[in-house]
């Protein structure tokens, strides 16, 4: 019998939520660029942080087995050893909620935005492994919810920022540190793996397409073998990070904004 990946629609976290890197707000690896006026940041987005059930609410009927929701460290430790515990715990109810309509839920502990004091060098920088350890054994700790543990949205992201400039730390050719950070972040990686908390709930293998790429790419992807395909994403994002979403915010709250044919392919 062939087996299908459990189809994952994602949220994309400091793209969507809002309340990050703006003034007195919680501060990532963008803030310098953004500071600068190289690219904008995500500013209120669609202040996803407050309407994450109601966006939630539509998931079940557009076919979706689960949520992939990004736990945003910026937020939770905005300081170094200051942990803002309010914030973990919306992201408990969250993934509480999201279980309660009856679907799975993966958490990623590092996306493309990190908290601005492990530094723009982060994935270059030793003593960055333990606090991701640590950060990750405290987002599983919390969220009993989760059945799913993603530790990097995208190891290579990371990487190519050090190659062709696309993101922090705005590098261009540096061949050696990006092969030092790739094997640092492969090395997070396999300790989180070998983690009796962390390592349990770890997806083996997953796959991601954006509801922007021709449809005939999303069908291939949706013939891929793995064990979870993560459809990016839910909600439209904002900022250096922004994906295109299946849902859109009107004055009459939110609804489902994408193509009939996008949908009939997903489901």
């Amino acid at each position: 019998m062939e087996r299908r990946p459990r189809r994952y629609v994602t949220l994309e976290g400091y793209a969507v939520e809002g309340g990050l890197d703006g003034p007195y707000q919680p501060s990532t690896c963008f803030r310098p660029t953004i500071a600068l006026g190289r690219h904008a940041g995500p500013g209120d987005a669609d202040d996803l942080w407050r309407d994450y059930e109601q966006v939630l609410d539509l998931v079940p009927a557009m076919g979706f087995g689960g949520v992939r929701l990004n736990v945003e460290w910026a937020r939770i430790e905005p300081r170094r050893d200051e942990v803002d515990d309010a914030a973990l715990e919306r992201y408990v109810d969250v993934a509480r909620y999201a279980q309660n309509l009856g679907l799975g839920v993966t958490v990623v502990i590092v996306d493309a935005a990190w908290p601005a004091w492990l530094g723009l060098e982060a994935w270059l920088l030793p003593w960055v492994v333990a606090r991701v350890v640590a950060q990750a054994t405290r987002v599983v700790s919390s969220i009993s919810a989760a059945s799913g543990v993603v530790v990097f949205s995208n190891p290579q992201a990371l990487v190519d920022g050090f190659l062709d400039s696309s993101a922090p730390p705005w590098r261009r050719g540096a061949r050696v540190d990006a092969d030092l950070a790739r094997a640092q972040i492969e090395s997070i990686g396999a300790t989180l793996r070998d983690d009796p908390i962390v390592g349990p709930k770890i997806v083996a293998s997953t796959t991601s397409v954006s509801v922007d790429q021709p449809l005939s790419q999303v069908r291939s992807a949706l013939e891929s073998e793995c064990d979870e395909l993560y459809i990016r994403s839910l909600v439209r994002g904002h900022g250096p990070s922004a994906s295109a979403g299946l849902l859109v915010r009107g004055s009459d709250g939110w609804r489902v904004a994408a193509p009939s044919e996008l949908l009939e392919v997903l489901r």
